[in-house]
């Protein structure tokens, strides 16, 4: 099974989520980057994930918003949109959070879901994980599978190791 079909047949998308986000941002000239845990897999060995993070070049993320909120089901946070699909397990968090709005344009295409994508830089990425470990309102189980991305990055990658808060190392151990 290919890695598409296996995300397709794990997410139960049996409305071409992924495929219509993809198509909407290559119609509208959208500019993004793929962070979060997909991100990670970029890099390394993947895991299975539900998500899909977004980062949309800051000046286009309320355009954005609103193309969405005409083509799915969205759900309004603090620092984030969620948007989902009847019929599709896939989840897609669109980043409102303005530390993430470099990322667009340092990101460069790698495969992810057999799909040539923009995804954002390696220490980007590991930032982003930063970020999310470290912040206490996260659920906890979500937090510890932020530390597992961030072990993962840097058992790769170990020069990236010095950019991790000692804090964050020492629940590594």
């Amino acid at each position: 099974m290919r890695a598409a079909e296996f995300y397709r047949a794990v997410t139960m998308d049996r409305t071409d989520l992924l495929e219509r986000l993809l198509s909407l941002f290559e119609r509208e000239g959208i500019r993004y980057c793929i962070i979060g845990g997909l991100a990670v897999n970029a890099y390394v060995e993947p895991v299975v994930t539900l998500d899909l993070d977004v980062a949309i070049a800051p000046e286009q993320v309320d355009r954005t918003i609103a193309l969405l909120g005409e083509a799915f089901e969205i759900e309004h946070f603090p620092h984030s949109v969620n948007l989902s699909a009847p019929g599709s397990s896939l989840r897609v968090q669109i980043q409102k959070d303005s530390r993430y709005s470099e990322f667009v344009q340092r990101a460069s295409l790698r495969t992810v879901l057999e799909h040539p994508l923009p995804v954002a830089a390696l220490p980007d990425v590991l930032q982003g994980k930063i970020w999310a470990a470290s912040d206490d309102q996260r659920r906890t189980s979500k937090r510890q599978k932020d530390l597992a991305d961030i072990a993962r990055l840097i058992e790769t990658y170990p020069e990236l190791r010095a950019r991790v808060p000692a804090s964050l190392l020492e629940k590594l151990l």
